[in-house]
């Protein structure tokens, strides 16, 4: 149930719980005029959530608690949340979080702080969950205010020991070819050689999909490529499903936000390299990126990046950003990374055991790692 509370009588605001598909739906024009108002992040937009909500809702036991803070008939702040559960534990988490990059919410510059602690103490108190569990952090998010230890009746959140790195390339380059002349002669190398070991095989050609272009047969050959790729080494991914059809959900919302950057390397025309992008912020994020291991010898992916590195700089981006993840190339590209951090707070007994356990594990761990006199590794 859906229901609107009033905040406190010396303002207008309002505060509101979304706990269903259909106020979802609902509440997407309002949603969406905020995130467009404040430059939100992809991430953060109602289309984004609700395609990942249309599949996430049923094919997986999870619960919507998005929090709105309403000023009339406008949204003044969201806080995309969702119920999920993981080893016997429901976890208070972001909205789509296992397809998002960055976490956050998204709040006008005249949103009353205050609204932000009520609304965090109206979700605390909504139930339906063990821990709150807030990761991949920006240093620059707006959801800093969820963190003030005078909020009353809402769950602390305090900093976890669990990040993640994000890599990017930044820099001041005048154009494509400006990046690639600064790049390793050794890597500079490697790209050529590899261009002309595909080109043996047929004609080699990198290009961005026009925005008419429809993008059902590369998303096909991107879950083909990335089931196999899953498969082979034991692990899943939701994204990938082939009934879910979570990744085509997605992709649509981005080509209908105008902000879809899918980039091909094609050899004969056949596919060997795909990268679902989207831009925003002067920025080319890549998001999803996928190559055919038939054409490993010749690292068609990392022909890709390469390529659609150099078509940034030469469009006047200043910024390609990898997005998460601990991939041996972005390293090795990347300029810049930023440390993302992770929030948690208990609400449940079962939460707090949870916690204290985690907690135990990790100084075991500490503790069996550090060095002794000899500078060997004492054991446990």
């Amino acid at each position: 149930m859906n229901q609107l509370l009033p905040i406190s009588a010396a303002g207008s605001e309002q505060l509101e719980i979304v706990r269903t598909s259909e106020r979802l739906k609902e509440v997407g024009p309002a949603w969406t005029q905020l995130w467009a108002s404040i430059d939100g992040l992809i991430f953060q937009s109602h289309d984004w959530i609700s395609a990942w909500w249309e599949t996430a809702s049923v094919h997986a036991p999870r619960s919507l608690r998005i929090g709105l803070i309403w000023n009339g008939d406008q949204l003044a702040a969201v806080v995309p949340l969702a119920i999920g559960r993981r080893k016997g534990l429901r976890f208070l988490e972001w909205a789509a979080v296992s397809v998002s990059d960055y976490g956050d919410i998204l709040v006008s510059p005249d949103c009353p702080p205050s609204a932000l602690l009520r609304i965090w103490a109206r979700l605390s108190a909504s139930g339906g969950f063990d821990l709150a569990f807030l990761n991949r952090l920006r240093p620059d998010i707006a959801a800093v205010g969820l963190f003030a230890s005078e909020i009353q009746g809402g769950i602390k959140l305090r900093a976890n020991h669990r990040t993640e790195i994000s890599h990017r390339i930044t820099g001041a380059w005048q154009n494509g070819a400006a990046w690639f002349d600064g790049l390793s002669k050794k890597t500079r190398k490697n790209y050529r050689h590899g261009c002309n070991t595909l080109e043996k095989s047929g004609r080699l050609r990198f290009r961005l999909m026009a925005p008419d272009e429809p993008v059902g047969p590369v998303l096909d050959r991107i879950s083909d490529l990335k089931r196999k790729w899953l498969v082979e080494r034991d692990r899943r991914s939701d994204l990938f499903d082939q009934e879910k059809l979570t990744l085509g959900n997605l992709v649509a919302a981005l080509k209908r936000l105008g902000v879809l950057r899918l980039f091909v390397l094609e050899n004969d025309g056949v596919v060997i390299a795909a990268s679902v992008n989207f831009l925003q912020h002067g920025t080319l994020m890549a998001w999803v990126t996928t190559y055919d291991p038939d054409f490993g010898a010749a690292s068609p992916g990392t022909i890709l990046i390469m390529d659609y590195t150099r078509w940034s700089f030469d469009n006047g981006l200043k910024t390609v950003d990898f997005l998460c993840g601990a991939e041996a190339f972005k390293e090795r590209f990347a300029t810049q990374s930023v440390t993302l951090t992770s929030v948690m707070g208990t609400r449940t007994l079962r939460g707090m055991l949870a916690e204290q356990t985690d907690r135990i594990k990790r100084a075991l761990r500490k503790q069996t790692s550090r060095p002794n006199a000899t500078g060997i590794p004492e054991k446990a």
